[in-house]
């Protein structure tokens, strides 16, 4: 396994508690949109700490980048990362496979679980092959959201939004179950990608199951 030590070019804010991370790209590394790699801080304390995040930029743009949920209630990687600024180092290693577009299909993810899902549509938006894809996603409150101007302008009124925690005008307000995946989606032999922490894409792997629909599905630790 090769390691790349790269340097972190800008930290933004995408929402109260996600960051985008824009870092030097390797000269010749590659991968497919949806595939991840083990990141670690460059640092004697952390630089053996791995874990894993999806690209969220497209194989051809210039630098790399990520889309992480800090968690600073844990003393863990995210929080740590969290902390870092323009400059500092991260540790990349070979990609591998997280989750795969197949064809036209549903998305549905919880929370940070979209960040596999992003570059996959953001590469379908490049390549004019948007089409019908369908984008479910489930988050507390509206402000957790994550890109949620940019998923609108790309799928319109295939992005639908539900909170769990906040009723709000505009929005589905409960959990994605197997009423809510009958009432939404009215083709179940059509591709399905669920991703999300683990109890939740086992949930939703089963109401689509007994809806007749087989899922690829993967789970992060989130």
């Amino acid at each position: 396994m090769k390691n790349h030590i790269v340097k972190i070019i800008s930290v933004e804010s995408v929402t109260h508690d996600v960051k985008r991370f824009t870092i030097q790209k390797p000269e010749g590394f590659k991968f497919i949109s949806g595939q991840a790699t083990e990141v670690s801080i460059n640092t004697p304390a952390l630089k053996n700490e791995k874990r894993p995040f999806t690209f969220t930029s497209l194989n051809d743009n210039k630098h790399l980048e990520f889309t992480i949920k800090i968690y600073d209630s844990h003393n863990g990687v995210t929080k740590e990362l969290g902390k870092l600024k323009n400059g500092d180092e991260l540790i990349i290693r070979d990609v591998w496979g997280a989750i795969e577009y197949k064809g036209e299909g549903v998305f549905i993810a919880g929370g940070a679980g979209v960040t596999p899902f992003i570059a996959i549509l953001r590469q379908l938006q490049a390549d004019e092959k948007i089409a019908n894809n369908k984008l479910i996603y489930t988050n507390k409150t509206e402000s957790d959201i994550i890109l949620k101007k940019e998923f609108n302008e790309m799928l319109g009124k295939n992005f639908i939004n539900t909170l769990t925690d906040e009723k709000k005008e505009g929005y589905e307000n409960g959990r994605i179950d197997y009423t809510f995946l009958k009432e939404k989606i009215d083709n179940f032999k059509q591709h399905f990608y669920v991703c999300g922490p683990p109890q939740f894409v086992t949930a939703i792997s089963e109401a689509l199951a007994q809806l007749g629909a087989k899922t690829d599905a993967v789970v992060f630790e989130k």
